[in-house]
């Protein structure tokens, strides 16, 4: 299946043969950089024709420490969330944790995102799915990109084929992960668009201060590899301040380098495309 093939409300540029750009904050720290960062990915993606989809949690649940920044609340966070949908005419996709969540969210978004610990919940899939959304389901670290099939057909045979797949690394010990390209490919075999998260991908998880650890220097490298091997889109997280942002600073790209990025990613992209 084609991403133009997904019928996403308010996506542009889906027949340009660019790739699929998913890119926001982690999560919804505040109205004002929310709109900052949308307002800017957007130009962006008008300049090069990428189809984009606006992303940001409007919770994290799954924080290693009590203490660590977990969202404005619910409905203010999803509400700014419907704002910027409204706002830039983009749409948008957000995480949801519990089964509970997924009619909440869809109100406001037009993609449910299924974090990657939790892609075998199938209680949270099903529900995901009943919504008639797009959902995007991201590889555990501990599957591999075969065992997605079956993550795929829970939500398939619950009446819902608008499936997207993202990679996002596998775990390497303890404290790393790594990429395995091969994973895309196998992906596509199971017939949806296959997204590679280049921002988590290079996370360093479960570091002594119980704060992910992260490489931002490599995701121009992973980004590059993943449109070689074929992804259908990529994902980033992006901030203006990586280094004061409140969830996954350490990995995140500065939003002042996101230009020369997708430019560099969408020359690569022309060049598949010639094959």
């Amino acid at each position: 299946m084609k991403v133009s093939q997904l019928n996403i409300p308010f996506l542009k540029f889906s027949e340009s043969g660019n790739f699929l750009l998913l890119a926001g904050p982690c999560v919804v720290e505040s109205e004002e950089m929310t709109f900052r960062v949308a307002g800017e990915v957007v130009k962006l993606c008008d300049k090069y024709h990428i189809p984009l989809i606006f992303k940001s949690s409007y919770r994290k649940a799954n924080r290693s420490r009590l203490d660590s920044f977990s969202g404005l609340g619910d409905q203010k966070a999803l509400e700014i969330l419907g704002a910027v949908r409204s706002e830039f005419s983009v749409p948008v996709v957000t995480d949801i944790h519990s089964p509970e969540e997924a009619e909440l969210a869809a109100t406001y978004v037009d993609v449910l995102q299924i974090p990657a610990f939790l892609c075998r919940q199938t209680d949270l899939l099903v529900a995901a799915a009943r919504t008639g959304k797009v959902i995007n389901v991201k590889k555990g670290q501990f599957l591999s990109g075969a065992s997605m099939k079956f993550v795929a057909g829970k939500i398939r045979d619950s009446g819902n084929d608008r499936v997207m797949l993202t990679e996002r690394g596998s775990f390497f010990g303890y404290n790393d992960l790594v990429v395995d390209m091969r994973n895309i490919p196998i992906m596509k075999q199971i017939g949806a668009p296959v997204i590679m998260d280049i921002t988590h991908s290079l996370q360093q998880p479960n570091q002594e201060g119980g704060v992910s650890g992260g490489q931002p220097d490599m995701i121009e490298t992973i980004g590059m590899c993943a449109i070689a091997a074929g992804a259908d889109g990529v994902f980033i997280e992006t901030h203006p301040e990586p280094a004061t942002a409140l969830s996954d600073g350490a990995n995140m790209l500065r939003l002042d380098l996101l230009d020369d990025l997708l430019k560099k990613l969408t020359l690569i992209r022309t060049t598949v495309n010639s094959f």
